[in-house]
């Protein structure tokens, strides 16, 4: 298995409820559960941040389809790469609820989100600085 990591980033074309993501959770984590995919998603203020984990072909595929999602517009992948172990490999799609107020206290990111600007524009030096800040903090444990 070739296994890879994808980071993207995508602006929501309409406003998610609560019942909206949740309907949207249930139907990714059983897909994502067919083809071995693992990942983790942030929704905030109207743009998706997600980390997919799987073999290369899989993981591409699948962020062609998102491109083509008619939920989604401004599909910007952050980073592509191998990776040995996932980071996420007990949830097919962890999802937890962030506040902007929350992304503008992790340092690194917090001048970023401070500014007002979304997940739209982060980097990958910031998208990884996000993501560990993810991995190791309290929102980790909150996952759903």
């Amino acid at each position: 298995m070739d296994l890879v990591q994808c980071i993207y980033c995508s602006a929501a074309t309409k406003s998610f409820s609560s019942n909206d993501l949740a309907t949207l959770l249930a139907e990714c984590r059983e897909k994502n559960a067919k083809a071995d995919l693992t990942g983790m998603l942030l929704y905030v203020d109207g743009t998706f941040f997600q980390v997919l984990e799987g073999d290369r072909p899989v993981v591409t595929a699948l962020l062609e389809k998102l491109t083509a999602d008619r939920r989604h517009e401004r599909v910007t992948k952050i980073v592509l790469e191998p990776i040995e172990e996932r980071s996420f490999a007990q949830w097919t799609m962890g999802y937890s609820k962030m506040s902007k107020k929350e992304l503008e206290n992790i340092p690194g990111l917090n001048d970023f989100f401070a500014h007002g600007w979304s997940h739209i524009e982060l980097g990958e030096g910031r998208a990884k600085t996000l993501l560990n800040a993810f991995k190791a903090g309290a929102w980790r444990l909150s996952l759903s």
